[in-house]
């Protein structure tokens, strides 16, 4: 028997629908969170996280990390953090109810604002984030999975809206340094920024005007092409979301 592509979809759609109904709820007892630790740690690759949270100070009142785990948020809180930003846009994984309850233990407000890591960013996000980041108390923390990509992108465009930073230095977020890989999917968002840089500032027009009447994301989309290799590191070998 053969699937269609469709149908395929539909598996997928129903699989995540399952994850999510399971996880976007409270930690209950002991087997809760054992379960949801235990998803934390080796599904959504924690592990890793535990070692490495990829933290960094961008400014005195803005982090860009990592997913972090409950006792990660404690520190967090101890350093001041005030707000913590969740980019990811999907609570499939135990992550987000440890997440939930370590900010209402800690004292630390849990906002959410979506962000691609693979596809060219949309007028409404960009246009939205301006508004987000004058909401927010500060000191606060974003992040996504690994804090590679999608923390990069905010953390740029924090600096460019919010900080009035210029572009050079906002762009300087989406490194290798911390694991951003340019040739790969990810590396939209390089072209994002470097778009701007050809059709807008080289011709003075500031940012959120280049993004309201310039800037196109389907041509984006169109003519950016990744590399074979480093896209199977990152999605395949990385798991990167």
């Amino acid at each position: 028997m053969t699937f269609s592509r469709d149908m395929r979809d539909e598996a997928r759609y129903a699989r995540r629908m399952a994850r999510i109904a399971r996880w976007d709820r409270p930690v209950g007892g002991a087997g809760d969170r054992l379960g949801a630790w235990a998803n934390m740690l080796l599904v959504d690759h924690g592990l890793f996280r535990i070692v490495y949270l990829n933290r960094v100070r961008v400014t005195p009142k803005f982090w860009r990390a990592a997913q972090p785990a409950p006792h990660q948020i404690g520190a967090l809180a101890r350093a001041g953090v005030k707000t913590v930003v969740n980019l990811r846009g999907g609570r499939e994984y135990g992550s987000w109810p440890l997440e939930r309850e370590a900010c209402e233990r800690y004292g630390v407000a849990l906002t959410e604002f979506v962000v691609r890591s693979r596809e060219a960013p949309t007028r409404d996000t960009i246009l939205a984030a301006r508004a987000f980041f004058d909401e927010l108390t500060y000191p606060v923390l974003v992040h996504c999975k690994s804090g590679a990509d999608r923390a990069g992108f905010m953390a740029a465009l924090y600096l460019l809206l919010h900080e009035r930073r210029p572009l050079a230095e906002a762009m300087r977020q989406l490194s290798i340094r911390y694991g951003h890989f340019r040739f790969a999917k990810t590396g939209i968002l390089d072209a994002f920024f470097e778009a701007y840089a050809r059709q807008g500032e080289a011709k003075g027009i500031d940012f959120l005007t280049w993004v309201e009447t310039v800037y196109d994301p389907d041509e984006l989309q169109r003519s950016f092409k990744p590399g074979l290799l480093s896209d199977l590191l990152v999605d395949r070998v990385m798991h990167r979301e």
